[in-house]
């Protein structure tokens, strides 16, 4: 407990002073959370030494789950949709303070993925399908739950864990270039940026190898990425003792069952795993608990009944507002209501009174799928629904709320019809366990959106899901607001939006195809992955891996609809404001050095609106035409705030260090197994989304 010596030395020390069994039990999440217990579940552990502090985790990519008294932040697919890497840094912060005064000092999150198909069940709690933007707002996300050096993040799950469906019997099956590019990046992004204590292996076979018994643990993330936490298995996916334990996993999650005494012992005296790495596994979990601050601020002894203070509601809110896209708008938003007029809200989700099941806790955090009980993964103790906040709103202009549910589409109708704008809303659920079944509305949506569109023209959509979906309704609204799952304030959120108290500045982290048809997971290899027979359906019984194919290749999320020139129903990184844009001028510095000192993207952007608000500035790179890359990558982006008709110079800068973290301007040469730059004209482009407005080149020789 010497804080003069190092984290590393320190470690040392206590595990120098330890017996063999109390090294063993760092290999496992502290059984029951408390150093002195010596039984967990019939396995027996000497008990710790008096200095080791009670460590507890928690699940949470939005919020601290399965207690009360926290805030209910968004999920995070709406904090992606922010770009804005210091809120997601302040919300973790936020949800770091609540985790440690609940007695929990370890958070599961955050969350990345690839987003190879919007079909994925966890598609709520990543963030978005670029790796490069994912890996950067993961990384601030470590920082902020790391910030205050008594809480540890735990980025999860590495790697090609992309479906729900069979997740602990599949194999993803990937390329390494592909698997370098898309996979792994946003995960090297992360560890190199965000330095997170631990790293969570997934439920899936990479290549045929279970995730958590993979090489690739070692190999890549530990010694290419240079991560210095240790790595711990998700819930049930360890499947050896050695082959595991030698593969690079330090930690078995949530009880022992391959890392406990006895085979541990077993493995050692066969000599299939050896002291060296016992001993290199428990080093790297203590140290990691000391450098995070574990030893040093014990929690406390007592949880506190409110974490939740008036910063981190505004958080929430703030997050819920700049994570809302407006995705098209024929001028119907900002509502502006005259004295009198009549506004009907419709939607079982716009009100906390449940209907037929569903209310609006279901766009709170991530709602489980109604056949593992629907409820949300957070409490939302506090929840303002958007009829109550709407209806405040309206209030101050004088004009009328009224709720239908929309359980009858015939009552529907007759309220909308009797409005004179409607606020219409249409809910998806996304979450753990399985994967969505299709990319509509649930409970009838679609037919109600088209019924009240039907006998009002001033229809408004507001739509709260965890992913993309289709809208064959889009040609007969006349405005939509993407409010992803919202958390405790989207109420408030909504209607600030709606009424432009707040201009929506919102952009997509992940593209919305027009149809399922269009996604680059389209054949039944690719998704949802066949059996030895070709069938995708598992037999009864059967343990048989299914094998998913990811063919595709680099050609995932905005690059494959540019790569095979679809056009999808909204692109990455689209987002409507109230106000417009203008790009111009733009300059690559230094011209023609080669980059070697990084890059400086330099434009003007003007706001040719007349209200104030805030843009998403975004950079995109096309490579040469031998990098074999028929697309363009993301490098960049900017959040520029200006007033209505202010014009303002911008710069994105690129050092060295992040052309080199992020591999902006390589490859992964799978002849040479490393990352090279192809000579040559690269080609950068700078809008508000992938439709972008001004270029300019570069060379590379």
């Amino acid at each position: 407990m010497d804080r003069s010596s190092s984290p590393e030395e320190r470690a040392s020390a206590l595990l120098a002073a330890s017996s063999q069994h109390q090294k063993y039990r760092w290999l496992v999440e502290q059984p029951a959370n408390s150093p002195q217990q010596t039984d967990f579940q019939g396995v027996r552990y000497p008990a710790q030494l008096p200095c080791t502090p009670t460590v507890v985790y928690t699940d949470g990519p939005e919020g601290v789950r399965n207690v009360t008294g926290v805030t209910a932040f968004p999920a995070a697919i709406a904090a992606a949709s922010t770009w804005d890497e210091q809120l997601v840094y302040d919300k973790h912060v936020a949800q770091a303070d609540e985790a440690f005064g609940k007695g929990k000092n370890v958070i599961l999150a955050p969350g990345l993925a690839g987003g190879r198909t919007p079909l994925s069940g966890r598609t709520p709690e990543y963030l978005g399908e670029d790796p490069v933007l994912s890996g950067r707002l993961g990384a601030a996300g470590v920082r902020g739950i790391e910030a205050e050096g008594r809480v540890l993040a735990d980025l999860k799950h590495y790697v090609a864990n992309e479906q729900e469906l069979d997740r602990e019997e599949s194999s993803s099956n990937v390329d390494e270039r592909t698997l370098r590019q898309i996979y792994d990046l946003p995960f090297e992004i992360a560890v190199r940026r965000g330095d997170p204590e631990s790293v969570m292996c997934s439920f899936n076979q990479v290549n045929g190898v279970y995730a958590c018994e993979d090489e690739r643990l070692n190999t890549v993330l530990k010694d290419d990425f240079g991560m210095r936490g240790y790595v711990m298995s998700d819930f049930g996916s360890v499947h050896s003792t050695a082959a595991s334990l030698m593969n690079g996993l330090d930690q078995e999650l949530n009880r022992p069952v391959w890392f406990t005494p006895y085979l541990l012992d077993e493995a050692l005296t066969r000599g299939e795993i050896t002291q060296a790495r016992i001993d290199e596994a428990a080093h790297r979990v203590v140290t990691a608990y000391i450098r995070g601050g574990l030893f040093d601020n014990p929690l406390p002894t007592k949880p506190r009944a409110d974490v939740s203070p008036r910063e981190h509601t505004q958080i929430a809110r703030r997050t819920a507002e700049e994570g809302s896209v407006l995705l098209a708008n024929d001028g119907a938003l900002p509502l502006n209501p005259e004295r009198g007029q009549k506004i009907a809200v419709i939607g079982a989700t716009a009100s906390s009174q449940e209907t037929d099941g569903v209310s609006a806790a279901d766009a709170c955090g991530m709602p489980l799928p109604e056949r593992f009980g629907g409820s949300s993964t957070m409490a939302c103790e506090n929840l303002v629904a958007a009829d109550t906040a709407i209806r405040d709103r309206a209030r101050r202009e004088g004009a009328s709320v009224t709720f239908d549910d929309g359980s009858d589409l015939s009552a529907a109708s007759v309220a909308a019809a009797d409005a004179d704008v409607v606020v219409v809303f249409g809910h998806q659920r996304a979450g753990e366990f399985a994967d969505i079944e299709d990319l509509r509305l649930d409970h009838g949506g679609d037919a109600l959106i088209e019924a009240v569109a039907a006998v009002n023209p001033n229809t408004v959509v507001v739509l709260q899901t965890g992913s993309a979906v289709e809208m064959p309704w889009l040609q007969d609204v006349r405005a939509v607001l993407e409010t992803w799952y919202g958390g405790e304030q989207q109420g408030p959120a909504i209607a600030s939006l709606l009424f432009g108290d707040v201009n929506p500045s919102g952009k997509l982290p992940m593209t919305f195809p027009k149809a399922l048809a269009d996604t680059p997971t389209s054949t039944p290899e690719q998704y949802p992955g066949v059996f030895a027979d070709g069938s995708t359906e598992r037999p009864e019984g059967s343990t048989e891996i299914r094998q998913v194919e990811y063919s595709e290749g680099l050609q995932v999320g905005h690059r494959w609809y540019e790569a095979q020139g679809i056009e999808p129903l909204f692109s990455f990184g689209h987002g409507l404001s109230y106000t417009s844009f203008e790009y111009g001028d733009l300059q690559v510095l230094p011209a023609a050095s080669g980059a070697q000192d990084g890059l400086t993207l330099r434009f003007a952007l003007r706001n040719s609106g007349e209200v104030d608000g805030t843009e998403v500035a975004q950079a995109y790179l096309a490579l040469p035409d031998a990098a074999g890359e028929p697309f363009r990558r993301l490098i960049g982006w900017q959040r520029v705030a200006l007033d209505a008709g202010q014009e303002e110079v911008v710069e994105i800068h690129l050092s060295a260090a992040d052309l080199a973290d992020m591999h902006l301007l390589q490859h992964w040469d799978v002849r040479t197994g490393e990352w090279n730059t192809t000579p040559g004209t690269y080609r950068v482009d700078v809008g508000g989304s992938l439709q972008t407005a001004t270029s300019a080149d570069f060379q590379i020789r």
